[in-house]
């Protein structure tokens, strides 16, 4: 087959790589701790379970609204509405499977051949290879450990230029566990603004901020006609197989992002949207559980991080995973993820999995029971003391 030339400019996410490699390790009879995968360990909710079951048993089983069912739209826009302080209507809300066709549809919808998206380096992958895919060019701002994993405001500033037609932020991140300062946030809104550049702001971490209180960038003024936010159902409510998300957005581009939605799934699982609004209407008491386990489950392993030779981490303020610098081992962070994972028996993510200014990292994430957590560390250890 001859392919489009289009296809070679895609790249991939390599945590679901490696969880194949690890399985394929697992079935030749070796013991993998997987902290490779940005998953959520604890089970669905026993209330949104209930009502999918339900709304099976209602026969919601047939074709929906490609922008999602309007009792599902409703609900999110007023759960966005009081989680951010700001007027958001059903007709802004398009509902995908999983979040990331938000920023799929997001970036076609507003990029063409030769324009410019700005984007977080380290970052989800994902970015940069759909900018790639849809014939943009990737312009990375540098997310560095001495500032916290934020944004070089001065260094966006001069990036800025009249073929940028979309900054994309991610707080809490992916994979640095950063936090874009609320005066961070307030200088790139006014950047937005002042040159009327749409943001794709990714908030799907919202509900893991261990220090400090969220703030979203749809909140200063002049943001929310330019605000693309992208949500979803997987993390806060372990929902990563059910496939659910969501992106608010202007109710023009809503119509766009809907049209892609028609000729690509044509719509989200009904059933699933139906659990979605047991998971945004009822209790909150598991995701509070979760997350402060999450954050009990960080303090232990980055404790034990610093605790082995030539690596040092900074202690992440959201998210789920660990990021530690490893230049201490002189080698590669590809090297090191490599030894970890055939040495070991640990999975864990190469940084340069997140563009390249994430070499000297790995990426871990804590999603994993105490127990595993802390064999990972002992079985780490050896192989950080082969390093040095």
């Amino acid at each position: 087959m001859n392919f489009a030339p289009r296809m070679g400019r895609l790249g991939t996410e390599s945590a679901f790589e490696v969880l194949a490699r690890a399985r394929a390790l697992e079935r030749q009879g070796r013991e993998i701790i997987h902290l490779e995968i940005g998953e959520p360990d604890f089970d669905t909710p026993a209330h949104i379970k209930d009502a999918a079951k339900q709304a099976l048993d209602a026969n919601a089983t047939h074709y929906g609204p490609s922008a999602g069912l309007p009792e599902v739209r409703e609900a999110i826009a007023k759960h966005v509405g009081e989680t951010r302080g700001i007027d958001v209507t059903p007709d802004e809300v398009v509902v995908t499977p999983g979040a990331k066709p938000i920023m799929f549809f997001t970036i076609l919808a507003l990029t063409g051949a030769g324009d410019e998206v700005i984007y977080p380096n380290p970052g989800f992958p994902i970015y940069e290879s759909v900018i790639n895919f849809a014939g943009g060019v990737p312009v990375p701002i540098p997310l560095r450990e001495d500032t916290g994993f934020g944004f070089d405001l001065d260094l966006l500033a001069s990036r800025v230029s009249p073929k940028t037609k979309l900054i994309i932020i991610n707080s809490p991140q992916n994979p640095t566990g950063g936090v874009l300062e609320r005066s961070q946030l307030e200088r790139i809104a006014r950047i937005a603004v002042e040159r009327q550049i749409p943001v794709l702001a990714d908030e799907i971490y919202r509900d893991f901020l261990y220090d400090g209180e969220f703030t979203s960038i749809t909140a200063f003024p002049g943001m929310k006609p330019l605000t693309i936010l992208l949500d979803g159902f997987s993390k806060s409510y372990a929902m990563t197989g059910w496939r659910l998300g969501y992106g608010v957005m202007p109710a023009v581009l809503a119509d766009h992002v809907t049209r892609l939605m028609v000729n690509s799934a044509s719509c989200t699982a009904s059933f699933v949207q139906l659990a979605g609004i047991a998971a945004l209407q009822g209790d909150r008491t598991p995701v509070a559980r979760m997350v402060a386990e999450f954050k009990r489950r960080r303090d232990l392993f980055v404790d034990g991080l610093n605790a082995l030779p030539g690596v040092r981490c900074a202690k992440p303020r959201g998210a789920f995973y660990a990021f530690p610098n490893i230049t201490g081992t002189r080698r590669s962070s590809s090297d090191v993820a490599e030894r970890l994972m055939n040495d070991a028996g640990v999975a864990a993510l190469s940084g340069t999995a997140f563009g390249a200014h994430g070499e000297g990292y790995l990426r871990f994430s804590y999603a994993n029971s105490e127990a595993n957590l802390r064999k990972a560390l002992d079985r780490m250890r050896p192989v950080f003391d082969a390093l040095r």
